[in-house]
């Protein structure tokens, strides 16, 4: 596979657009959106730069081919002549996975099983449920596309995060908020209700322009297309000490702990600042306006939302009266509880699943 072929970075549904203006900020070429996630043309080390430089991406698919098959005997006879020697090492093992759509061959199972055995008998890999490697065969309308989940763990786990507080936000989707706030690293970054810091962290490597994949292992590297002196060069980097610095504060001392260890782990516990203290008692810093961004409790999230509204009511007084010219960004499942803040929020744009609960982000113009 020396030419170009599609890649598939899948980003969590309703976020398209904003993984695609993300791409398109990173150099990615040509990027088109595509539901569920953005595709582009490339080769290997384009694969290996979407792994480690897309902070909003979830997974990243390599789509190594396609045939058209009618029935299993044909998808067999197809499946030993394809060149998977190109992709795949021999004696590595992989794990299949086959979805069917409006397609003649309609038993995933068997499909799967046709696969398995000519990946076995024609290339000598061995197929183990538990694999690092996923190869992934859609059949839809009788055509038989094939791709490699190249990353492995999905993106959000960076590799760099062990604690995590109850109903976390995961990495790819804060990211891809701040995006959406207009967040490009130049300014400074409050998280009052910062559970494990994730906002926070997230907005200080941005700065600090460090790799999100830094830490992490991806399962690209099992594969025939590998090359480490070139992984070894798209890694390397010189990050810079931004001006900005980063707050986070919570009424929950062990989610500050949780929020210093992560933020150590990351390398950026010099640029962030995390206090005890419950929304009362939130100070605006010193220095200029920045972005107040952040996720509270929601009824789905925590039960009864009753008491969230004096909460939400709270949190929207402190910010019109100590944060002018600050923007912000708050994320809930209720418009009924974004309206108690009494904040000017902009028309939204939809909504997003996390954890299975619908949520929306409310922002405002600075204050």
């Amino acid at each position: 596979m020396s030419q170009d072929f599609e890649i598939f970075c899948v980003t969590v549904p309703g976020m398209e657009d904003t993984l695609c203006a993300e791409m398109q900020s990173k150099g990615f070429k040509a990027p088109v959106i595509s539901p569920g996630g953005v595709v582009f043309q490339g080769g290997w080390p384009d694969v290996w730069q979407a792994n480690l430089t897309l902070r909003g991406a979830t997974r990243i698919l390599a789509r190594i081919g396609a045939f058209r098959a009618f029935h299993l005997a044909q998808l067999d006879k197809r499946a030993r002549k394809f060149p998977w020697g190109e992709t795949l090492k021999p004696g590595i093992p992989v794990k299949v996975e086959v979805t069917s759509k409006a397609s003649k061959i309609y038993h995933a199972k068997a499909a799967a099983q046709r696969i398995e055995t000519a990946l076995k008998d024609s290339h000598g890999i061995p197929i183990d449920p538990e694999a690092a490697l996923t190869l992934k065969l859609r059949i839809e309308d009788n055509l038989c596309t094939f791709s490699i989940d190249t990353s492995g763990a999905p993106l959000h786990i960076r590799g760099h995060k062990e604690a995590l507080n109850k109903a976390p936000m995961r990495e790819t989707l804060a990211a891809l908020f701040l995006h959406q706030c207009d967040y490009n690293g130049g300014e400074p970054v409050l998280d009052p209700m910062c559970g494990s810091g994730t906002f926070v962290i997230e907005a200080a490597e941005i700065a600090a322009g460090l790799h999100p994949g830094r830490s992490r292992d991806f399962a690209f590297k099992h594969l025939a297309s590998f090359d480490p002196d070139t992984w070894a060069d798209l890694k390397s980097q010189t990050p810079h000490t931004p001006t900005p610095t980063f707050y986070g504060s919570d009424r929950d001392a062990g989610a500050i702990r949780m929020s210093a260890q992560n933020a150590q782990r990351a390398g950026v516990a010099e640029l962030c600042h995390f206090q005890t203290h419950a929304i009362s008692d939130l100070k605006r810093p010193e220095g200029p306006a920045g972005l107040v961004i952040v996720n509270p409790p929601y009824g789905g999230r925590i039960g009864n939302k009753k008491p969230l509204y004096a909460v939400y009511g709270a949190l929207g007084k402190t910010l019109k009266d100590r944060f002018q010219g600050w923007r912000v960004g708050l994320i809930t499942s209720e418009p009924a509880l974004a309206k108690a803040t009494a904040l000017p929020f902009q028309p939204t744009t939809g909504s997003v699943s996390h954890g299975g609960i619908r949520i929306s982000l409310y922002k405002t113009a600075p204050l």
